[in-house]
């Protein structure tokens, strides 16, 4: 006997509502609507209070508006931002999840075995934002200078040490760049973050270690710190007097260190071009380039085509440097 299916009305209206809404969503891309009002979410892989973070709120208070929808700030901290990436790379490729990380992103291939996503094929890149510089930093009067610090550590190999704010983290390649562009033998103690290295560098137990601007500005401009150098190839316009490394005397010491934007690979590539448009926009602002400037960074965008031949070429650098410093995660 042949059976015969029959719907209730609310059974009728939850699937016209549910077709509805599947229309909806899938239209917005095919008519070029995106985002509507759909929120969209910048994965953080790092702490609330982190430069990363900071730039990515910054960014999103500002975005919002522009696309006409909500910007949310999601922090997924863990194992050296790679929780948070591998949350992204298996979200949907349909622009309302992306990733905001920094040039760690990069270093993470070479460091942690395993990785349940690949940083060049899980990944397109969108823009970078901003630069922030980092600043090698001591207590105050524990080295006269760059030189004098080369000349000490040089005199008594493996007796000095330096601080980073994690295996691999932007903070560690910085003084790994530079240890190896000095020529220079000296112990690696990382901490669980940058708070952590400044207070023991603040009491002398650990010499050195390459800050990022962001945090250790305050505690230069009360004394507490005593600035050296900065690790860009360009003085920083927060402390205009401190040299580069490479200044100093150091050189092949400079490194970029940079927070960009990500988007699950196979984005749209209408919705990339949109979103790097408009954040370039951001960037450029007269508010946007102030706020970062008081922290001690500084807008930096690029098309994405450009970014992602960036991206291609410091993974292979920070491969190089992986190798020559033996960098690994136990």
């Amino acid at each position: 006997m042949k059976k015969t299916f029959t719907w209730n009305r609310r059974q009728t209206l939850a699937v016209a509502a549910a077709f509805v809404a599947a229309s909806t969503l899938g239209g917005a891309h095919a008519q070029g609507n995106w985002p509507g009002t759909q929120p969209i979410k910048l994965v953080v892989p790092f702490t609330a209070g982190s430069g990363t973070d900071i730039v990515a709120r910054l960014v999103a208070e500002k975005l919002g508006p522009v696309l006409g929808t909500s910007v949310i700030v999601d922090n997924r901290p863990g194992a050296g931002g790679t929780l948070g990436a591998a949350l992204t790379a298996k979200s949907p490729a349909d622009g309302y999840t992306l990733l905001v990380h920094s040039a760690g992103h990069l270093v993470n291939p070479w460091i942690y075995k395993g990785l349940s996503y690949d940083t060049l094929k899980d990944f397109t890149g969108i823009t970078p934002m901003a630069s922030l510089p980092n600043v090698l930093v001591t207590a105050p009067s524990h080295f006269a200078n760059v030189k004098d610090l080369v000349a000490q550590v040089k005199a008594k190999p493996g007796h000095f040490n330096y601080g980073s704010a994690g295996n691999g983290s932007a903070t560690h390649m910085n003084a790994e760049v530079f240890r190896l562009a000095a020529g220079i033998d000296a112990q690696h103690v990382p901490f669980r973050g940058t708070p952590e290295a400044m207070t023991e560098v603040m009491a002398g137990r650990v010499d050195w270690f390459f800050a990022p601007m962001v945090s250790a500005l305050p505690l230069i401009k009360t004394g507490k710190l005593q600035a050296l150098a900065v690790g860009t190839a360009k003085r920083s316009s927060a402390l205009p007097d401190a040299p580069t490394t490479v200044e100093a005397g150091v050189p092949g010491s400079e490194y970029l260190f940079w927070v960009g934007l990500f988007a699950p690979a196979k984005t749209p590539q209408p919705v990339v071009d949109r979103l790097q448009a408009e954040v370039a926009k951001i960037m450029a602002s007269p508010e946007l380039k102030e706020r970062l400037e008081k922290l001690g960074a500084e807008p930096f965008t690029m098309p994405s085509a450009q970014f992602n031949k960036f991206i291609v070429d410091e993974t292979g650098k920070a491969q190089q440097v992986v190798k020559a410093a033996n960098i690994r995660v136990d």
